[in-house]
């Protein structure tokens, strides 16, 4: 009967995402191969943008999101991290404040953006010398200043945006109450 069971999950993720069932014992357990996995294959299947879902075994949770912050932890403690403490505390206190919906956007649009920035300097640099690779990477280049400044104009706009969502959500919570600005 549960070789069944793997075999139904294995079904349904071919519709698209993948299923990894994480046992009481903290392992992990990839529907589509049949096998446990680490959490450095995991971390592959994100690198590789194959789309998963992490479940609980017992209760179905979905634990996505606390699988992807125990690989950012281990990443951050491992080399060089991304985040300074600095950065780490800000976004802490974000947490429970009224702008932390908002953050959250601003955060993901800036990913976005810089992921697309990063997608079109490896598509232009394709087949480039190690010399001419350190030309273009040299932030006085032209090319490099415009993609920067196409980079730090789309995360203005996204900024612009977010302030103009939050007048307007102050403006129909001031309505709301009967009082107009």
């Amino acid at each position: 009967m549960h070789k069944s069971k793997a075999t139904d999950d294995s079904n349904a993720s071919k519709g698209g995402v993948r299923v990894i069932k994480k046992y009481p014992n903290r392992r992990l357990y990839d529907t589509d191969t049949s096998s446990y996995i680490t959490l450095a294959e995991v971390k592959s299947l994100v690198m590789d943008n194959e789309p998963f879902v992490v479940r609980d075994a017992k209760t179905n949770d979905d634990l996505t999101r606390s699988i992807l912050l125990q690989i950012i932890l281990e990443e951050e403690t491992a080399g060089v991290p991304i985040f300074t403490e600095q950065v780490l505390a800000n976004i802490i206190r974000f947490y429970g404040h009224a702008m932390q919906d908002f953050m959250g956007s601003y955060l993901e649009k800036n990913v976005q953006i810089f992921m697309d920035l990063q997608q079109k300097m490896a598509e232009q640099s394709k087949g480039l010398n190690p010399e001419v690779w350190k030309q273009f990477m040299n932030v006085q280049s032209p090319m490099m200043q415009g993609m920067m400044g196409t980079y730090l104009e789309q995360s203005r706009s996204a900024f612009t945006q977010m302030q103009e969502q939050m007048q307007k959500n102050s403006e129909q919570m001031l309505s709301a109450f009967g009082l107009k600005r």
